[in-house]
């Protein structure tokens, strides 16, 4: 997720290319490499050249962004009424509520809408009908250290008194970060939804409606501030200040003893040299039991037509042996349920078996609420302030609560 490698090109919005009846796609997509090399341009640069050779009279003309940009560039190219045919990106339900994207249902032929991972699906739709299609997704489990773990004789913990422990002892042994908690604006709202889940909490309510100040949340909030930050079990760095990208360093230095993480955490930590392993995130008595689930949409916008056109391209893109290829390269999870069978049988894909295995108990942020990115960008902002000192976690998650309910009110 590095820089963008060029900006998308302008193609006048009627996507047709001279009289010949050909058609010329355009998909904005998201960069998932670390380098040029790794770049998901190279990946969609040779499908669309396997697609191209079977479909003379379809050209795919694609454009990858950083995540840094890739929202950003879609949305302003839309308030310019010029979106791209395709856009593979963070969010959707803005869009979907603005009635500019195709539905599912539109697009792609019967079995392939089928074969998505059905908390994905569900994930992607605006009352009951879906217009975010998930295109990579991926879990979150607990990584320790196993050196500093086997130093301190300790076993993986499956409660949060287990975690308390063993982060005591850590401690006492010197480690930097005995656990590591990212609550800085990066990706606070992870951190956060993984720690709510195994408190029996989460954002939503049972009916779907905003529920962030519940007595379970201000209770696992509490729990944090009181028995990890405020025994010193959390490093150096205030959790607020900790963003998840800086914790994921410090466990590939060998610094953290324990951290949530998800897939691309294995190769980073692996490179250094770091023996760790991965157990289901700790619950208040036991392993949770759901755990926080993130996915990428594609989406396909109306506006310059081509539905026909488009479908056919998705359909290929969402073929087993192409999302198994994305999901290995990038080491991400499989969106459907073909890919994802093939994977849990795959000895070469056995080290992404634990996340595989936590997809079918995962809950998935309210991405089908146009209030989101509102209440995601107030919790960033202020989630830090539930466990720092002096602070009030039942006041803090009140206040994101009072900016949630505004929020889900003006949809």
């Amino acid at each position: 997720m590095v820089s963008a490698l060029g900006m998308a090109a302008v193609l006048g919005g009627c996507g047709l290319t001279g009289d010949s009846g050909e058609v010329t796609l355009e998909l904005v997509a998201a960069d998932y490499g670390d380098s040029k090399a790794t770049s998901s341009q190279r990946y969609w640069d040779d499908l669309v050249e396997k697609y191209e050779a079977d479909h003379p009279d379809v050209h795919i003309d694609v454009t990858v962004h950083s995540w840094n940009d890739i929202d950003r560039e879609v949305k302003e190219r839309v308030a310019a009424g010029d979106p791209p045919d395709l856009a593979q990106i963070g969010a959707y339900a803005d869009y979907a509520a603005k009635d500019l994207l195709y539905k599912a249902d539109d697009v792609l032929s019967i079995p392939v809408q089928a074969d998505f991972v059905s908390q994905l699906a569900a994930a992607g739709q605006v009352n009951g009908v879906q217009y975010g299609m998930p295109f990579a997704a991926s879990t979150r489990v607990l990584f320790y250290n196993k050196t500093l773990f086997a130093e301190a004789g300790l076993t993986p913990p499956k409660t949060w008194d287990d975690l308390a422990a063993a982060a005591e002892a850590l401690k006492a042994r010197g480690v930097k970060y005995p656990y590591a908690l990212p609550l800085g604006p990066e990706e606070a709202q992870a951190e956060t939804m993984q720690w709510l889940l195994s408190g029996g909490g989460g954002y939503l309510d049972t009916i779907g409606t905003y529920d962030i100040d519940s007595p379970e949340n201000v209770a696992t909030f509490t729990w944090l501030k009181e028995e990890l930050v405020g025994k010193d079990l959390t490093g150096p760095v205030a959790p607020g200040k900790l963003n998840r990208a800086d914790a994921f360093a410090a466990f590939a230095d060998g610094d953290v003893g324990m951290l949530n993480g998800h897939p691309t955490l294995m190769k980073t930590a692996a490179a250094k040299g770091v023996e760790f392993g991965m157990v289901p995130t700790p619950g208040v008595n036991g392993e949770s039991k759901a755990t926080l689930g993130v996915t990428d949409w594609m989406t396909a916008f109306k506006k310059n037509g081509h539905r026909d056109e488009i479908g056919d391209f998705l359909d290929f893109v969402y073929s087993e042996k192409n999302v198994l290829d994305f999901s290995r390269r990038y080491d991400l999870l499989p969106v459907t349920g073909s890919a994802s069978e093939a994977m849990s049988a795959a000895e070469q894909d056995k080290e992404l078996k634990p996340f595989l295995d936590e997809l079918v108990l995962s809950e998935l942020y309210p991405v089908g609420k146009t209030s989101w990115a509102e209440v995601s960008a107030e919790i960033k902002k202020r989630i830090g302030q539930a466990v720092a000192s002096g602070s009030s976690p039942a006041a803090v998650l009140a206040l994101i609560q009072s900016a949630a309910t505004r929020a889900e009110s003006a949809e």
